[in-house]
C-alpha cells in the first residue's frame, strides 16, 4: 500500500472509532436530546439555504459538464422548494415517536422471570449512495432518532452539496450537547473510501446501506464484511385487471410513471389484463403519449397500439428512470405475477381492479416489499407512509423490508428481571 491509501485507511479507520463513540452518546441520550437535535438541524439546513443551494449550482454545473444523464442530473439538483421539502422531512422526523425503549413484548414465565423484548440501536450504520443530496438529510435525521451513528459516503457528483448538508446536520447535533461524530460525512472522493466502509473499519460498522444503481448495490453485496441492507432497483409495475375503471386506470398510470421518472417508485412496466385489452389499452396509451411518454410493447400490445416501439427482452429488465415504458398483455392475475416474479425487483408493484377478490389475489401472489391496489406506485416513500423520512426501500427480507424509517434501524434485545431466580 502506497502512501495515499495508508493515508486514507488511518482516516477512515478514525472516522470508525470516531463513529462508535457518537454511537455510544446517542444510545445514553434521551429522546428529548435527540428530538432537539433533529429540530436544530432542520432549522439549520433553512438558516444555510443560501450556502447549500450555491454548493448544489456548483456540482450540479461540473455534472452536467461531464455529460451526465438527464434523470441524474435531476436526481442530485436542490432548487427552493427541495431544499424547503428536506428540511420540512427532517423536522417529521422530529415529530414521529422516538422507538428506542419501547417495548415490542413482555411476558412472565411460570417461575416468576419478567422478560422484555426492547428496541435498541443497531449502534453504527454506514450509508452508500448515489446523486441525490437529500439522502444526506434524511439517513443522518433518521440514525438520530433511532439512535444510531451514522458514516454517510454520498457520490463524488455532489460532494460539495453533501457536506454543506452535512454541516447543518452537525450544527443540529453540537447545539443538543451531541458531539459531531454522531454523523460523519467521507469527505473524500477517493473511490477506495467505499472499499475500506466495505471492509467493516475494523468492526466498527455494524449495517451497511446502499442506495444506489445496481452495480453499486452489487459490489456492496458481494464484497462487504458486516451485513448489508438490500435497496435494489425498482422495476416496478402496474396491472390493469379487465374489472379496472378505465378513468382510474388512466390517472394511476400516468402518475406512477410521470411524476416523478427519476425516483425509485416510478413503474417501468405496464401490464394489461388480456380480457380487456382492447378496451383499456387505447386511453390508457392515449394519456401517457400527451405525457410524452415512449411506450414499448409485446405484439399483444403493438397490436392494439400501433404507435408503440416493439419491446426487446432486455426492456422487461430495464429501470428507465425516464419517460419510457414498456408494455405487455398478460393472462389475469395469475399471468401479471407470473411476469412480475419473472422480471420483478421485489421492489413495487400495483394492480387496479374494481374487483376485491382479484385485488387480494394479486395480493397473495406477489411478493413485493410494497404491493398496492388502486394506488400508484410513487407512494413507495417513507415520507408517504408516515415515517418522516427513509433511507431507502429494501428489497431483502432480513431485517427490514421497504420503506426504511427510524423504527427499521432498529433491533432489539431481551431484558430479564428476576427475584433471585437459579435454574434447576
Amino acid at each position: 500500500m502506497d502512501d495515499a491509501g495508508a493515508s486514507l485507511q488511518a482516516t477512515m479507520l478514525a472516522t470508525g472509532r470516531a463513529a462508535r463513540e457518537g454511537a455510544r452518546a446517542l444510545r445514553l441520550s434521551t429522546p428529548e436530546q435527540r428530538t432537539a437535535a433533529i429540530r436544530a438541524a432542520a432549522e439549520a439546513i433553512r438558516a444555510s439555504a443560501e450556502t447549500i443551494l450555491a454548493a448544489n449550482a456548483a456540482d450540479h454545473a461540473i455534472a452536467r459538464e461531464a455529460g451526465l444523464s438527464v434523470p441524474l442530473l435531476d436526481r442530485m439538483m436542490i432548487d427552493e422548494t427541495r431544499l424547503a421539502a428536506m428540511a420540512d422531512g427532517v423536522a417529521a422526523v422530529a415529530d414521529i415517536p422516538d422507538p428506542l425503549g419501547a417495548e415490542i413484548a413482555r411476558w412472565t414465565r411460570p417461575n416468576g422471570l419478567d422478560i422484555a423484548r426492547v428496541r435498541t440501536p443497531i449502534g453504527v450504520i454506514a450509508i452508500i449512495y448515489e446523486s441525490r443530496p437529500n439522502v444526506t438529510a434524511d439517513a443522518a435525521a433518521l440514525c438520530i432518532r433511532s439512535g444510531n451513528a451514522a458514516i454517510l459516503r454520498g457520490g463524488s457528483e455532489c460532494l460539495r452539496t453533501n457536506l454543506a448538508i452535512h454541516a447543518a446536520m452537525v450544527k443540529g447535533l453540537v447545539k443538543a450537547g451531541l458531539p459531531a461524530s454522531c454523523v460523519q460525512q467521507v469527505r473524500t472522493t477517493d473511490r477506495a473510501a467505499v472499499g475500506e466502509i466495505l471492509s467493516g473499519l475494523d468492526r466498527h460498522i455494524d449495517l451497511i446501506i446502499p442506495r444506489g444503481g445496481k452495480s453499486l448495490v452489487a459490489r456492496v453485496q458481494a464484497e462487504a464484511r458486516a451485513p448489508v441492507l438490500g435497496h435494489l432497483e425498482g422495476l416496478n409495475h402496474v396491472f390493469v385487471h379487465e374489472k379496472a375503471d378505465i378513468a382510474k386506470a388512466r390517472d394511476i398510470v400516468v402518475n406512477a410513471k410521470m411524476r416523478r421518472v427519476s425516483v425509485c417508485g416510478s413503474a417501468e412496466t405496464l401490464l394489461i389484463d388480456r380480457a380487456a385489452a382492447e378496451r383499456l389499452l387505447p386511453p390508457i396509451a392515449d394519456a401517457l403519449i400527451r405525457e410524452r411518454c415512449e411506450m414499448r410493447g409485446d405484439a399483444a400490445a403493438r397490436a392494439i397500439e400501433p404507435s408503440m416501439k416493439q419491446a426487446s427482452s432486455e426492456d422487461w429488465v430495464t429501470e428507465y428512470l425516464a419517460p419510457i415504458i414498456s408494455v405487455a398483455v398478460v393472462d389475469g392475475v395469475e399471468g401479471a405475477a407470473a411476469h412480475i416474479a419473472a422480471y420483478g425487483s421485489s421492489h413495487t408493484d400495483a394492480i387496479v381492479t374494481e374487483d376485491p377478490v382479484a385485488a387480494e389475489r394479486f395480493v397473495a401472489l406477489v411478493d413485493s416489499a410494497i404491493v398496492l391496489v388502486n394506488a400508484s406506485t410513487q407512494f413507495a416513500d417513507g415520507g408517504e407512509f408516515g415515517f418522516g423520512a427513509e433511507i431507502g426501500i429494501a428489497t431483502d427480507k432480513l431485517h427490514a423490508r421497504g420503506p426504511v424509517g427510524a423504527e427499521q434501524l432498529t433491533t432489539y434485545k431481551y431484558v430479564v428481571r428476576g427475584t433471585g431466580q437459579t435454574r434447576p
